[in-house]
């Protein structure tokens, strides 16, 4: 089994120098141009778009990593299929599984060294750092200024009541933002978790059909269907299934 998606983010943004919060965010095609480049150092990254947000877009980044004009995947002669009509759907599972295959090939045949992955996608449309605030007028100025005219300075508290309420509207902003963030998370390891206990279960389903089919299959110790089998139902230390858990919802259904 691969990385896990955490795992894969903790890697990619460590290597291209990214704040990629989601594994859907490579269906761009942007970072995933970029780990390629990261081996080969020659795709042309001034022709890649990461601040885009349509799929044309991502067609664009795709054909840059994977066409007929020479370049990466053609030139290197990647003998891989890329579901470019899957991916550019920024969905979890496709861009999930690509992503580890991703990895894999990277692990193989990236060559070492220092990879200066800014540098590299420079001037290639790449996340711009935020702007910097704008400057604020001191109060004491203005009330310098009101002083000379003769005129008392009341614009200064109001000036420091904005500054206050837009701080504050700052912070719960970025709040917002984290929670938001951090339900993303949790909805991403839910489909995860859910992705991986469907191959687990149709794993299971598979070795009962066989063991069904020949019962001697099971009673060899030995055999891989019993290995496999060991696998499955093993637990880790500390952990123990709950023996009334049917009980229980048994009983809940009644009382409700």
């Amino acid at each position: 089994m691969g990385e896990s998606r955490q795992e894969l983010l903790a890697w990619l943004n460590d290597l291209l120098q990214l704040k990629v919060t989601k594994v859907e965010q490579c269906g761009t095609g942007a970072a995933l141009c970029q780990i390629y480049d990261s081996i080969y150092q020659d795709l042309p990254m001034s022709r890649v778009k990461f601040n885009v947000n349509t799929e044309y877009a991502y067609l664009q980044n795709f054909k840059i990593l994977q066409s007929r004009c020479s370049y990466c995947f053609v030139k290197h002669q990647i003998d891989r299929l890329v579901p470019v009509d899957s991916l550019i759907k920024c969905k979890m599972q496709d861009n999930l599984e690509f992503l580890q295959w991703t990895k894999r090939f990277w692990d193989q045949y990236f060559p070492g060294g220092e990879y200066d992955a800014v540098a590299r996608r420079k001037g290639a449309g790449a996340p711009a750092a935020a702007p910097a605030p704008a400057p604020v007028t001191s109060s004491r100025t203005s009330g310098a200024g009101a002083a000379r005219r003769g005129t008392t300075p009341t614009t200064a508290p109001a000036r420091s009541t904005g500054l206050a309420s837009a701080g504050t509207g700052a912070a719960s902003a970025a709040l917002k933002q984290e929670l938001n963030t951090m339900k993303e998370t949790v909805a991403g390891l839910e489909r995860e978790r859910d992705f991986y206990f469907s191959k687990l279960r149709d794993i299971e389903l598979l070795l009962q059909g066989a063991c069904d089919e020949n019962p001697e299959l099971e009673k060899d110790e030995n055999s891989l269907i019993k290995q496999v089998q060991t696998i499955l139902y093993s637990t880790e230390e500390g952990f123990e299934i709950p023996a009334d858990a049917d009980d229980g919802a048994v009983d809940d259904q009644e009382t409700f």
